[in-house]
């Protein structure tokens, strides 16, 4: 089997997390700065609605909210942060820090939480240790 880069390699991880976590939407990696590092679906420039999640600005937002979340918990003196979870009236949105990225999860109202957080999580232990901490 020939040697894949690591954008390939986080596609694949993105891509089993949604294999094992029925009615995940959409994922991303975004760094610490903001800028996305893939997605799955991946994005397409004609359709942009179609991964509404692999857009630069949202990837800009879920680094915004992990940076908020995260300045949030040490002014409570929380620890650090394990997940975000944003619950809308059409989905559900869910981050998890991975080292120097995070993994944001868009995914339907009815699906089953426990296998989409649980999923997430272990994607987001594999990206970590792909990336580095």
């Amino acid at each position: 089997m020939p040697p894949q880069y690591r954008s390939e390699m986080l596609e694949r991880i993105l891509k089993t997390l949604h294999m094992a976590a029925e009615g995940v939407r959409a994922s991303v990696i975004v760094n610490s700065d903001g800028l996305l590092v893939a997605s799955f679906p991946p994005g397409d420039d004609e359709n942009p609605h179609e991964n509404p999640t692999s857009s630069p600005q949202v990837a800009a937002m879920s680094a915004t909210l992990i940076g908020l979340a995260e300045r949030t918990l040490g002014r409570l003196a929380q620890g650090d942060l394990e997940r975000l979870l944003m619950e809308g009236e059409e989905g559900v949105m869910v981050i998890y820090p991975a080292g120097r990225a995070s993994v944001a999860v868009l995914a339907e109202k009815d699906a089953r939480m426990s296998h989409v957080l649980y999923a997430t999580k272990r994607a987001a232990a594999e990206i970590e240790a792909l990336l580095g901490a």
